[in-house]
C-alpha cells in the first residue's frame, strides 16, 4: 500500500473537474493504493500548500505566477516531484524540458493518454519512494531503493552499493532479483543487477555506473533487452 499526494493547478475550473474524474476513474479499480487529490487555480496557492506534492498537473498560462516558473520551484524543492504540464500551447515545451517535466499534455486531454501517463507515473513515484531493507551480519538497514545503485556477487558475497556505503547482504541474488521489481533496476548478468538511473553509458560487454566509478558485466544476448529497457527507462523520466 501507498499514499499518493496529487495536485491540480489550472485557472480554467473545466480542465480541473476532467482532471478529477479521469483521475479517480484511473484509481477506481486500483488495489492497496491511498491517495488525495487537491486542487489550485493559481500558482501562488500551489506553492503556499505544505503537503507533499508527489504528483502534480500544472497549467502554463495563469494570473499571477506561471506554471513554468512554479515548476521550477517545485524542482528546487524536491527534484522526485513528478510534473505533469497540461496546456494548450506547444511553444512552452523547451521551457518545461529544461526542468525535467515528466509529460507534456495538450489540451483538449485524450482520457487514453492521461491514463498510460499516469500508469508510468506511479511505477516511477513507486521506484523513488519504496524502502528497501538490507540485512547483515551487522543488523538490518533501511535504504531508499532509488539510493541503491547496484548490486554484485562476488566470491560467495553480495554487496548492495548505496548512494552513503556499501552493505554485505547475507541474502543472496534471488531475493534481490524479487526486492528490486521495478522498472529502474534491471538484472544485466547472474552476478549484477544495476538501477539505470546511475547509468553512464554501456557498451555490449559492460554498464559504467556514476560517471564511469563503477562497472558491472552485461551479458551478450541481453545487450538489446537493455538497451531497450534503457531508452524506455529514460523517457519515463523525461
Amino acid at each position: 500500500m501507498f499514499f499518493l499526494r496529487i495536485l491540480i493547478c489550472d485557472d480554467d475550473q473545466n480542465i480541473i473537474e476532467q482532471l478529477k474524474k479521469y483521475i479517480t476513474e484511473f484509481f477506481r479499480h486500483g488495489k492497496g493504493r491511498t491517495w488525495e487529490l487537491q486542487s489550485y487555480s493559481s500558482a501562488e496557492e500551489l506553492l503556499s500548500d505544505a503537503g507533499a506534492k508527489d504528483i502534480v498537473f500544472l497549467d502554463v498560462e495563469m494570473p499571477g505566477l506561471d506554471g513554468i516558473y512554479a515548476g521550477q520551484e517545485l524542482k528546487k524543492k524536491n527534484p522526485n516531484t513528478i510534473i505533469f504540464i497540461v496546456t494548450s500551447y506547444v511553444e512552452y515545451l523547451d521551457e518545461a524540458m529544461r526542468f525535467h517535466v515528466f509529460r507534456y499534455l495538450l489540451k483538449p486531454l485524450d482520457k487514453q493518454r492521461l491514463f498510460r501517463n499516469m500508469k508510468d507515473a506511479v511505477q516511477l513515484y513507486n521506484s523513488t519512494s519504496l524502502k528497501i531493507p538490507i540485512e547483515t551480519k551487522e543488523g538490518i538497514f533501511t535504504v531508499n531503493a532509488i539510493d541503491i545503485i547496484f548490486i554484485e556477487a562476488q566470491n560467495r558475497r553480495i554487496i548492495v552499493y548505496t548512494l552513503s556505503k556499501k552493505f554485505i547482504s547475507v541474502s543472496g541474488m534471488n531475493h534481490w532479483i524479487k526486492a528490486l521489481n521495478s522498472p529502474c533496476f534491471f538484472q544485466t548478468h547472474r552476478s549484477f543487477i544495476v538501477n539505470m538511473k546511475y547509468v553512464s553509458h554501456f557498451d555490449h560487454f559492460l554498464v559504467y555506473l556514476c560517471d564511469d566509478q563503477y562497472k558491472a558485466y552485461l551479458t551478450k544476448r541481453k545487450y538489446s533487452q537493455f538497451k531497450e529497457a534503457y531508452l524506455l527507462f529514460l523517457e519515463s523520466t523525461r
